[in-house]
Order: C-alpha cells, then sequence, then structure tokens
C-alpha cells in the first residue's frame, strides 16, 4: 500500500514514521512534508495542505492507495471532500465533522443539543463584549477563555484571574489576539481533575476503534503555571484510564462520577451504571 501522508507539521512526521513502519505500507510520500521527513528518504511534494484544489491535483498525479491528513485546519477547510469527490480514500473528517474543531463555538453547541455533559459555557461576537464581560463576572473563580476558531492549539487562556480574563476577551473579540479566529469566543466555568484524551476510529456508521487514551500537559511552565500552548507534551498509556474507562466510553446507559482518588494517592476515573 502507497500511503501520502498530507501536512508539514510534528503530527505529519510522526504519522510518516509509524507509517513507514508498519508492514502494510510499500512506500510514504509526504505533501508539503518538512524536513525531518525529507530526512527518512521520504519524497516531500510542495502544496499548500489548506488549497482543496491543489491537493485533489497532486494527490491525482500520485499512485497512491490513501490519504493521511494530520492536521484540523486542511480537514476545516474541505481537503478530505475534496480528496473523495475524486474517489480517493481518506483518513479523516470531511468539512462537518472537522466543525467540532474548527468552531469552539458550534462543538458546544452540539454537545448542548445532544445533552453531553459540558462545562457552564457562553459565547460571544465581537459585537458582544459588553455581555461577554457581564458572564465572566457571574462565574464563581476559575475562567477559561477560547478563541472560537484554529489558534494553533494556543488560543485558550485559563486563569485565576478576573482581569486577566477580562483582557483576554478583549484582546480575542477586538482581533488583536489572534484575528478573525478570536473575534468570536467562548468563555467557559473552569473545571478541576484529571484530563483525558481519548480518540475513537470511526467508520462513518455505529463501529469505533479507540486508540490508547493519552493524557498531555499544555502549561508552559513548571508546575502547571503559564498560559496554555499547543500541549508541552503528553504521555500513554494513562495508569488512571484503564480497559474500564476505554469500554464505558464506548458504552451507553453509564454516568460519569468522579474524578475520584484511590487510597495511593492516584486519581481515578470513576463510573456508575444508570438504571
Amino acid at each position: 500500500m502507497r500511503v501520502l501522508v498530507l501536512g508539514g507539521d510534528g503530527r505529519a512526521h510522526a504519522l510518516a514514521w509509524a507509517l513507514d513502519n508498519s508492514a502494510s505500507v510499500d512506500e510514504v510520500v509526504a505533501a508539503p512534508g518538512n524536513p525531518g521527513i525529507a530526512a527518512m528518504g521520504k519524497r516531500c511534494i510542495p502544496v499548500d495542505a489548506n488549497d482543496p484544489a491543489a491537493v485533489a491535483r497532486v494527490a491525482g498525479e500520485i499512485a497512491h492507495d490513501v490519504v493521511v491528513v494530520s492536521a484540523e485546519e486542511p480537514l476545516v477547510h474541505g481537503v478530505a471532500d475534496a480528496l473523495r469527490t475524486h474517489g480517493t480514500l481518506v483518513f479523516g473528517p470531511g468539512a462537518d465533522g472537522a466543525r467540532l474543531e474548527g468552531s469552539k463555538a458550534w462543538m458546544k453547541a452540539v454537545l448542548a443539543e445532544a445533552g453531553v455533559p459540558t462545562a457552564r459555557h457562553a459565547s460571544f461576537t465581537a459585537d458582544q463584549e459588553d455581555e461577554a464581560l457581564a458572564f465572566l463576572d457571574r462565574l464563581p473563580g476559575l475562567y477559561v477563555v477560547k478563541t472560537d476558531g484554529l489558534a494553533g492549539g494556543k488560543g485558550v487562556i485559563v486563569t485565576e484571574s478576573v482581569d486577566e480574563a477580562r483582557d483576554a476577551v478583549r484582546d480575542y473579540l477586538s482581533g488583536q489576539a489572534f484575528g478573525d479566529a478570536g473575534r468570536t469566543c467562548v468563555i467557559e466555568e473552569g473545571l478541576t481533575g484529571p484530563e483525558l484524551s481519548l480518540l475513537v476510529v470511526c467508520n462513518g456508521s455505529t463501529d469505533g476503534w479507540p486508540l490508547a487514551p493519552a493524557q498531555d500537559f499544555k502549561r508552559i511552565g513548571e508546575g502547571d503555571r503559564g498560559p496554555n500552548t499547543g500541549g508541552m507534551g503528553a504521555y500513554s498509556p494513562v495508569p488512571a484510564a484503564g480497559p474500564d474507562v476505554v469500554a464505558w466510553c464506548r458504552m451507553r446507559g453509564h454516568e460519569y462520577v468522579g474524578p475520584g482518588t484511590a487510597p495511593d494517592g492516584v486519581p481515578r476515573f470513576e463510573v456508575r451504571r444508570l438504571h
């Protein structure tokens, strides 16, 4: 099997490396790739990964079997849709699915409509600064301010200072901080407890295959201090999230209860069955 990895970020490099080490993959090509992928001896083809027409053209020139998209932005721009229109197999959602990542306000609206538990929140546009600041004043004390759009993992402020949160709201909505990505922002009540990331690979129906749980670190400073980043590191497996937690995440009829703490002091994720 020949695979085209679309992207030039660190994830593209990791995917290219993993695919290159797969027994079922005969060749890996990257577009646009990066020097690290090129150093692996892989062909890198210059292309704007966010341009659906350009990507479809490059994909058509390569006798590949599947395209693997490494980053959110090309998916939000509809690259996967353009490739599928040309009959190309793609690992990655279409623009409708990618909107869950590309718009935090939309994602929150979907969660609310589906009844999925999420933090208390509200979304505000550039002409609603006063309403946004008033909402901050009604929150209990840990504030989260997010850009609605993609910001390279950097569009989130988590702070206990209402003044810092207010400054962030002004900077986001004015466009000074993240341009159009921040002119709509989401304000949330901060939640505390262990963080867990569980990705599930879906085939468009009810089937899903969970990947290994991971836990990442966002703050730039030691001791979990400072502003959020795109991710300062991650580890897997997560001791607090064993097979039982993964099984619960795949099942209906359960409710999350926790986090809890075991006698050994290690955080646990606890669940109980609904009757």
